[in-house]
Order: C-alpha cells, then sequence, then structure tokens
C-alpha cells in the first residue's frame, strides 16, 4: 500500500496567528531577503523561493509543528509548496492565502528589521517601463537603432510571461538593494 499524498492546506491570517501564539506553527517567508527585511510576520524564517529546500524547513525544531509558507501575495508560496512536495510527496503543508498582504489587511502586525522596498515584480515592472520608454524616446529623437532596447525588453517579457522564468527578476534580485 502507497504512503497516502500530501495535502496542501489553504489558511488564513487569522488561522495563522493562533498558530503562532499557541507555538503551533513555523511561518517560512519565501520572499527575497529585502523584502522579508521591509515587514514580515513576527518569528518567520525567510528562505527565498530560489533556495527554499526540503533540509532548511524539516528542522528539529520544527517538528510535530504546522509548516505555513507565505510570500507577497500567495503565488510565491504556491511555488514554494509545489517544489517541496517535488522533494516529499507525504509532506502536509500550509499556504497562507494572500500572503503578507493578506496578514496586513487582517490588521496583524508585522516586523521591519530593514528599510523598506518595493517588491521585486514592482521592480520589473518599472525598470521594463523606463528601458521600454527610454529606447522609443532615443529612437524618435537620437537614432531609430535605439528602438531595438525596446524590442529587446518586450521580448524579454513575452518570454517570461511564456516560461515563468523573468531574467529581469533574477538580476535585479542580486542587486545590492534586494541583498
Amino acid at each position: 500500500m502507497e504512503p497516502p499524498m500530501a495535502q496542501v492546506h489553504q489558511t488564513n491570517p487569522k488561522q495563522v496567528k493562533n498558530w503562532l501564539e499557541n507555538n503551533e506553527a513555523i511561518v517560512i517567508d519565501v520572499r527575497e531577503p529585502a523584502e522579508f527585511k521591509s515587514g514580515h510576520i513576527k518569528g518567520a524564517v525567510n528562505k527565498p523561493l530560489s533556495t527554499v529546500c526540503l533540509e532548511e524547513v524539516c528542522m528539529p525544531e520544527h517538528t510535530n509543528k504546522k509548516l505555513v509558507l507565505q510570500c507577497q501575495g500567495g503565488k510565491r508560496s504556491m511555488m514554494a509548496v509545489e517544489k517541496l512536495l517535488q522533494e516529499n510527496p507525504q509532506m502536509d503543508i500550509y499556504n497562507l492565502e494572500g500572503g503578507i498582504n493578506a496578514w496586513a489587511e487582517a490588521g496583524f502586525e508585522t516586523q521591519q528589521t530593514g528599510r523598506k522596498v518595493l517588491p521585486l515584480n514592482q521592480q520589473v515592472q518599472l525598470a521594463a517601463g523606463s528601458l521600454i520608454v527610454t529606447g522609443i524616446m532615443l529612437g524618435w529623437f537620437v537614432h531609430i537603432g535605439f528602438v531595438g532596447i525596446a524590442l529587446f525588453v518586450g521580448c524579454g517579457l513575452m518570454f517570461a510571461g511564456l516560461t515563468g522564468f523573468c531574467g529581469m527578476m533574477k538580476l535585479l534580485a542580486k542587486m545590492p538593494w534586494n541583498q
């Protein structure tokens, strides 16, 4: 007989707060370090999506506690859940619906350990938009060849939309203000 498959449970901020108050859960924040420092759930452990792995989230001090994954809005934490379930299909994992945004909307306190930084997706949007506008303006006023900048960035965004891999996000994640 095969062992039972894991279950991904969606949970809400009120339930997670109750678990934390009763020391029944560990919260893993899968956002990048700069996002974590700009505001996180007290007691949460930062394990970015790019590096999250089973050995790091299943520590001895986490035994017999519910494992709750959380990000900004819930999408990255679901990606992390899928990643962890590939490593161990028998795990029970909780995903905080709405992430830190839902936590704050519920009126629960967050802890800040650094300066506020825009989330990575907004940094990508700002950088891509700026590069596209710059390329078009330079192409209009200086030389038509500069339109290639806008074309390159636009193709990169299409590639990211089709594959889920965004090179600009990976690059921005390595910038000093995101460390």
